[in-house]
């Protein structure tokens, strides 16, 4: 982490607004260089503003972020601890959980290849069904081409 907490990119920006700010404060110069002063200084110390900004936002985000877990071996029995909470769990109490959710993702999984072969069925029966609509407007098509078929056949007679 060093000297400065991480805050050498806000330090040196910093120092530079501070240097600039010191030249154009205190020496007369001429109206082209305290133009290029006028847009310089704001804008460094704007950017030091924006690293001491980030930085606290780099530092407070990992600060309060969730901590590793620390193992710790005891005389029989292995115990995790966690930091964050200061709880401990049992190696035993672990494996127990694991199984559980185990089971439950079978469960899961078995649940989701019977929803798959459900809807496998489903789209069979769909495909079934467009099939026999289609056949239906073939039959409906044939048989008004035989009813205008023995129309013209009256008509010719």
């Amino acid at each position: 982490m060093g000297y400065v907490g991480n805050h050498l990119a806000t330090l040196v920006t910093g120092v530079f607004a501070a240097v600039l700010t010191g030249l154009w404060a205190f020496w007369d110069l001429s109206p082209i260089l305290d133009f290029v002063f006028l847009m310089a200084v704001p804008i460094t110390w704007f950017m030091a503003f924006t690293c001491w900004i980030s930085q606290k936002s780099t530092d407070y985000m990992h600060n309060h972020a969730p901590s590793h877990v620390e193992k710790k071996s005891l005389s029989n029995t292995q115990t995790i601890e966690t930091t964050t909470t200061g709880s401990q769990v049992s190696l035993s109490e672990i494996k127990q959980i694991q199984n559980e959710l185990s089971l439950e993702l079978n469960n899961v999984k078995e649940t989701v290849k019977l929803k798959d072969s459900e809807i496998e069925r489903l789209n069979q029966e769909i495909s079934n069904l467009e099939t026999l609509v289609q056949i239906e407007s073939l039959k409906t098509e044939l048989a008004n081409l035989k009813m205008l078929a023995s129309e013209r056949k009256t008509k010719s007679k």
